[in-house]
């Protein structure tokens, strides 16, 4: 288990749209995991913001994105919580990335996905590959992937998962911690 009296700050950022987002469920379990451990987490909900879609130009000067910029920029860790739509993370994520750009720049980022069924479990893959290569980012080799059968009927997670959600945190505070010490 990772100890260190400073805590990590982990940025989780639930990109769902959607009113009943799974999700974002998962969102806030890890939130709740990184709490009990004494970590410094946000969780900034997307559907809060009404981003606008990235258009190249004047989208950069929408009054959240210089303050989700900055948080971006100061976290030690991101875990993105995103549902799956057509073999991929949803559009949100993607212009999430697209509209604060540059301040991903070798940051350790997580996964945290929802979908519909269990044949979609490699869709993190194109944006951790986007990630990795325009900005340098550091992919956490360990991520969340689940289905409606995952969740009990209170939405809560099963006991399965809440233990997979715990090895991310531990996977993500681990790297963190080994990261800023170089």
């Amino acid at each position: 288990m990772v100890s260190s009296k400073t805590p990590v700050s982990v940025l989780v950022v639930s990109c769902s749209l959607r009113s009943t987002s799974r999700s974002h469920l998962l969102a806030k379990a890890t939130k709740d995991v990184l709490l009990s451990r004494g970590e410094d987490v946000e969780l900034v909900d997307l559907r809060e913001l009404n981003l606008p879609l990235c258009d190249g130009a004047s989208s950069y000067n929408h009054p959240s994105i210089a303050s989700l910029s900055q948080k971006i920029a100061n976290a030690s860790a991101i875990l993105l919580a995103s549902p799956i739509y057509n073999y991929d993370v949803n559009a949100a994520a993607k212009n999430l990335i697209e509209l604060t750009g540059s301040v991903w720049n070798d940051k350790l980022v997580g996964f945290l996905c929802a979908a519909g069924g269990e044949k979609s479990y490699m869709s993190p893959i194109g944006l951790a590959n986007s990630l990795m290569l325009d900005f340098r980012s550091l992919i956490i080799p360990r991520f969340i992937y689940v289905t409606k059968e995952d969740f009990e009927s209170n939405g809560t997670l099963k006991k399965p998962i809440q233990d997979r959600v715990e090895k991310l945190v531990e996977a993500t505070l681990t790297l963190a911690k080994a990261l800023s010490c170089v």
